[in-house]
């Protein structure tokens, strides 16, 4: 059964995700108050939309990561896949993932929860944003799946500042958004 995907009425919790230090013992991490701080959030916003390739682990049963094409879109990651993939079988078992932008320096990492898109003008949206950024047209492959990744945690890990700006942006409030 898939879910379907439904626009959000944005709260002011949903479009601000909040900021803080991860948790990561052992690292040397400054408190948010030392080093150079926190970073924005239109830093990570900016490598999620301008990543060329992107690696999701998904898990059920034994873990799995490959690089998957994909944009940023409605405040979510979308990426299509085939029905018959392995990360498609995985994410139907356990929806929960982690997607990781292509570069090692100025990382970001996306913890969340897929969802099948069934909605034909999200789907729409989606191949023109796919087509401008890949040159590659998806009509054809309106049967195979498109996921819908919706963070509940983002890392961002910058290369100039790491113990200084590591940063963990928290969406607790997309919990209480309502669907329209």
């Amino acid at each position: 059964m898939t879910s379907r995907i439904a626009r959000l009425r944005p709260t002011a919790d949903f479009l601000t995700p909040r900021p803080s230090r991860p948790h990561m013992p052992g690292y040397g991490l400054l408190p948010s108050d030392q080093g150079s701080g926190l970073l924005p959030w239109k830093w990570a916003e900016a490598r999620l939309q301008r990543a060329h390739t992107y690696w999701i682990a998904t898990a059920s049963g034994r873990p799995h990561v490959m690089p998957v094409w994909g944009v940023w879109m409605n405040l979510a990651f979308w990426f299509s896949t085939g029905a018959r993939s392995r990360k498609a079988r995985n994410l139907k078992t356990n929806p929960r993932c982690v997607v990781a932008c292509e570069r090692a320096r100025g990382q970001v990492v996306l913890e969340g929860t897929a969802r099948r898109n069934a909605d034909r003008k999200l789907w729409k949206e989606f191949a023109a944003l796919y087509r401008r950024k890949y040159n590659f047209d998806l009509s054809g492959m309106e049967a195979e799946p498109v996921y819908v990744v919706t963070p509940d945690v983002v890392f961002g890990l910058s290369e100039k500042d790491f113990v200084g700006s590591a940063t963990r942006w928290s969406f607790a409030g997309r919990k209480r958004a309502s669907r329209a």
